[in-house]
């Protein structure tokens, strides 16, 4: 089993380093950009290709990391050449491998899906946290348990998702890390008009996050809750309403905190929500 990567940015330089220092056997690497191919290349112990076509020839397992915007024509390239007993894989959390590859089964291919759950942000760093890391894959072919088996090998956690399950794995994925973004910035904002620079607020902020994020992974959301909606305090969560500046971050608040009265719901069954939830449909419909 030889492994050789399309794309050498961030995921794949990430994800050759992991294998490589795993002891899996690689190829290397092709790009349109010579110079980070190469880099990887160095990194990995490996080589440059000059083609598409070498790559494909001396590679068991063809890796796609390249945007997801770019997976179908990249693949469409690749179907000129012979695909027999190839396994195609791509890393993209959103599309399950059929749909990256399709008629790639016709062509002798093998196809997968392997997505790391994990923000890789230093391709120089990386590929150390992967170890922990959730691997998440699925596909069609022979392999799969190979894959699992050896990515547990290397410390990674695997979880082997339906191929129709996809888009609602990435939607939890983005909901858990990249909306985070944008509620965090609401607060920073929000701090901002009370005179802390960004700077300050972040640091405020920091020790209510992490104390919360951290209930939120021992205990679940559920028994985390704290605050106005949890106690049912409608005259807050009137004033926050106010004194919110735009439509649009009015909606979001009510939208969120409609949600958090279905938890307070559960947690306090005995209290009455109505008056939150009243204030908060009308705050999500202005």
């Amino acid at each position: 089993m030889t492994i050789g990567f399309i794309g050498a940015g961030k995921v794949g330089f990430s994800l050759g380093q992991f294998f490589a220092h795993g002891g899996l056997p690689m190829t290397g690497y092709y790009s349109r950009h010579r110079d980070s191919a190469q880099e990887a290349a160095e990194r990995t112990g490996t080589r440059q290709f000059a083609s598409l076509e070498a790559l494909v020839r001396a590679s068991d397992a063809i890796f796609l990391t390249v945007p997801d915007g770019a997976i179908s024509a990249v693949y469409e390239k690749l179907r000129q050449f012979d695909l027999t007993g190839k396994q195609l894989c791509h890393c993209s959390g959103a599309i399950s491998a059929q749909e990256a590859f399709p008629g790639a089964e016709e062509l002798g291919a093998e196809l997968y899906s392997i997505h790391p759950l994990f923000p890789v942000s230093d391709k120089y760093v990386a590929w150390r946290e992967l170890t922990g890391a959730f691997f998440c894959i699925e596909g069609v072919g022979t392999h799969l348990d190979w894959w699992a088996e050896t990515l547990a090998g290397l410390g990674a956690q695997v979880r082997r998702l339906p191929s129709e399950g996809k888009a609602r794995y990435h939607a939890a994925c983005t909901v858990a890390s990249n909306l985070m973004c944008a509620l965090a910035q609401v607060s920073v904002d929000l701090l901002g008009s009370c005179g802390f620079s960004q700077p300050e607020a972040l640091a405020a902020l920091a020790p209510l996050m992490r104390a919360n994020l951290d209930h939120i992974l021992h205990e679940g959301p559920q028994v985390a809750l704290t605050g106005p909606v949890e106690r049912g305090d409608a005259s807050t969560v009137a004033r926050h309403l106010a004194c919110l500046p735009e439509e649009r971050t009015r909606r979001l608040y009510a939208a969120a905190s409609g949600l958090l009265v279905d938890l307070a719901q559960k947690k306090h069954p005995e209290t009455d929500y109505q008056p939150v939830k009243t204030l908060l449909e009308e705050g999500s419909s202005t």
